[in-house]
């Protein structure tokens, strides 16, 4: 890494006034360095009092050209604002080049998804003679029926169940309450496990109320679940690892692969921005390739 002007002054900035770690501050002082390089390497000598918006562009797009990944080109461009922003409280410079320096538009990584085929597997493998087997099969069924974070499973209530009308009222983040439909399947497992195993178990004060409880009497925890699906993906040999959320993800893609409305989903997943539901719609890849070729004239 090359020694540019202000280094020394610019890493007791980040330790002292910034707090941050030692691997940190090391990234920092690294993508700084790189547009001394670049300058470098056009034989030119970088002046900070100079350099404007439009440099900073013209830096960025190189190191795209060289093949830099967004995502790494968003941690550059954390760094030199860090840098100038540095600059300009030691009014070294007068104006901060990089206030409107935008980062690329970040990939996101697709979260993983269960076929119908692997949830069936899943469920087909609880042993429902057991009472904890009673109990997760319920779980996972309402898990994959209606979408709920891990969170909201485990605490869900009884007061919060109308099976006659067939839907959940459900607390999520922000403690925003929203109504979700829940399936005759789900709703049969757990009346199943309320009235054949919970009915027989000793409950803790406080937890009466709470669907899904331990053999302890008192309300599952998120650990618990995690365990419990991951238990069960090793049985049956799944190749990807799963948590509950996968069942969330998954619940979401079906649905929109089967024609269903994308705000509707949104309104069920508790979503406070439809670009965050318009996520799953790229997941579908396959089975959007497979209605072309089904259907379109041209194929």
């Amino acid at each position: 890494m090359i020694n540019y002007p202000y280094h020394k002054a610019f890493t007791i900035y980040l330790k002292l006034e910034r707090g941050l770690s030692a691997n940190s501050i090391e990234a920092y002082l690294n993508d700084v360095a790189k547009l001394f390089q670049y300058y470098e390497a056009a034989g030119e000598e970088l002046i900070v009092k100079k350099i404007t918006e439009d440099d900073l562009y013209k830096f960025i797009t190189w190191l795209s050209e060289l093949g830099m990944l967004p995502n790494t080109q968003a941690r550059v461009i954390s760094g030199l604002k860090s840098f100038f922003n540095f600059l300009l409280l030691e009014t070294i410079i007068d104006i901060d080049p990089s206030v409107q320096l935008e980062s690329p538009r970040l990939s996101r990584k697709l979260p993983d998804v269960l076929t119908v085929i692997e949830i069936e597997a899943l469920i087909a493998a609880i042993d429902a003679s057991k009472p904890e087997g009673m109990r997760n099969k319920a779980m996972i069924e309402v898990l994959y029926g209606c979408g709920l974070r891990v969170s909201e499973l485990t605490t869900l209530r009884i007061s919060d169940m109308n099976a006659a009308q067939e839907y959940i009222r459900v607390t999520g983040k922000g403690n925003k309450e929203r109504i979700i439909p829940i399936g005759e399947t789900a709703l049969k497992y757990i009346d199943l496990y309320l009235s054949q195993v919970r009915v027989h178990l000793n409950i803790k004060k406080g937890n009466e109320d709470y669907v899904f409880l331990n053999r302890l009497g008192t309300h599952l925890s998120r650990i618990s679940v995690f365990t419990i699906i991951k238990g069960l993906a090793d049985q049956i040999g799944l190749k990807i690892s799963i948590s509950p959320h996968t069942f969330r993800h998954s619940f979401a893609t079906h649905l929109i692969e089967g024609g269903a409305d994308l705000r509707a989903v949104q309104e069920m997943l508790g979503h406070s921005s439809i670009t965050t539901t318009e996520l799953y719609t790229h997941l579908d890849r396959d089975y959007l390739k497979g209605i072309i070729t089904q259907f379109h004239p041209r194929t």
